[in-house]
């Protein structure tokens, strides 16, 4: 068996909500907008996110160049002092081993993983991929199966095989519909954190199942926060209690195709971003969808300010 630079006893990934970090861009030329980025990691560090996942599918990390992933990640490393997962985008080996090594010299210790896409439905084809990964760099990884991104299907009883394999997988992002049932097989076969994604749309059933949290975008992340939290000290009903506000937001946002330019958007309207632009291939947001996006951000509006008002500020 191929010998890696793995701990011998993995300690999985903190439990809690990694907020993932959307890359602002401005203007019709769409750079980035590292000023707006800089406010948002530290809105995120003030709420209270046991970390951030930087560079990922919601960060648009595929649609940057290497300077400008590298941009990224400095401005948010000197930003916050939270730890941090950072997206690879690469699905073949060599150039995610240059993806990890380029993350590795800008985060250093502050990198608590690297989050790499299970690219082959086949195990073993996973685990010669992490293992070349880990072996190369020595970075724990979090294996992120999420098909909607990467084209590539993997049953859950393989996910579990290469978790099983590869003692540097702290964590599982599962995010194959259907999320819960993956989450319960996974967490209960495997030692390690399982988190869900998909903006929190399946987050009460994902908990129920076993995750650990969430780790996702949503314009709300403080409702992301308060039902994990709600769910760690007392359990379902007052996690649903938390959560049951900002639902509509929640499904509003996931909407397919306009997802990202819908939760930029919102993103925007909150004052957390200057600008909501996307890059291609992503769509831009509806205008005609404007109507219904103010109803649901006064709604989660409120619900913040009532939950502030009841349990201190965040």
């Amino acid at each position: 068996m191929t010998q890696t630079s793995a701990p011998k006893n993995r300690e999985p990934l903190p439990a809690g909500v990694w907020g993932v970090v959307a890359t602002p861009f401005q203007g019709s030329t769409l750079d980035v907008d590292l000023d707006s980025l800089a406010e948002l990691v530290e809105h995120y560090e003030s709420i209270g996110t046991t970390g951030l996942t930087v560079l990922g599918v919601f960060g648009e990390a595929a649609a940057l160049t290497a300077d400008e992933r590298r941009h990224v990640l400095e401005t948010v490393v000197e930003s916050t002092s939270l730890p941090l997962v950072v997206g690879v985008t690469a699905l073949a080996t060599r150039p995610a081993i240059e993806e990890v090594r380029a993350a590795q010299d800008i985060a250093g210790s502050r990198l608590a993983a690297v989050m790499v896409q299970a690219n082959s439905a086949k195990a073993g084809t996973v685990i010669a991929h992490l293992e070349a990964i880990n072996r190369a760099t020595g970075a724990n990884v979090v294996l992120q199966d999420y098909p909607l991104a990467s084209g590539v299907g993997i049953a859950t009883s393989a996910l579990i095989s290469v978790v099983t394999a590869c003692d540097y997988v702290i964590a599982v992002k599962a995010e194959a519909p259907p999320t819960s049932v993956a989450i319960a097989e996974l967490s209960a076969a495997v030692g390690v954190s399982i988190f869900g994604g998909l903006g929190g749309q399946g987050l009460l059933d994902e908990l129920m199942a076993g995750a650990a949290g969430a780790m996702t975008g949503f314009s709300y992340p403080e409702a992301l926060i308060a039902c994990v939290r709600a769910w760690q000290k007392d359990g379902y009903e007052a996690a649903q209690r938390e959560l049951l506000p900002y639902l509509p937001l929640i499904n509003f946002e996931q909407q397919a195709k306009v997802a990202l330019a819908i939760r930029k958007e919102c993103l925007r309207e909150r004052g957390l971003i200057k600008d909501s632009g996307v890059r291609a291939p992503a769509a831009g947001f509806p205008e005609t969808l404007r109507n219904s996006m103010g109803t649901h951000l006064r709604e989660a509006a409120v619900a913040l300010d009532a939950a502030k008002s009841t349990a201190g500020s965040f």
